[in-house]
C-alpha cells in the first residue's frame, strides 16, 4: 500500500483522518504524515492497511494499469 491508496481507501470508505488512526491504533498525525508521502515503519503501514481491509478495502497491485482500491461487495 502507497500514500495515495490509503487516501483513496480512506475517502472511499467515507473516513475522516481521525477515524482512520482510531481503526488502526495509530496518531492522526501518523495518518497525515504518511498520506503526504513520509516513509513509516513497516508495522505501521501493516497496521493502517490492515485497519482497511477490516473495513472493506481491496488493494490492486501494479498490473499495467496502476496501484489502485475497491471496495469489497457486502
Amino acid at each position: 500500500m502507497n500514500a495515495s491508496q490509503c487516501k483513496m481507501a480512506r475517502v472511499g470508505l467515507g473516513l475522516g483522518v481521525r477515524e482512520l488512526a482510531a481503526l488502526a491504533d495509530v496518531s492522526t498525525n501518523t495518518i497525515t504524515r504518511f498520506e503526504r508521502g513520509e516513509v513509516l515503519y513497516p508495522r505501521t503501514v501493516e497496521a493502517i492497511r490492515s485497519a482497511l481491509e477490516a473495513e472493506g478495502v481491496e488493494f490492486i497491485a501494479e498490473n499495467g494499469g496502476g496501484v489502485g482500491v475497491r471496495l469489497r461487495k457486502e
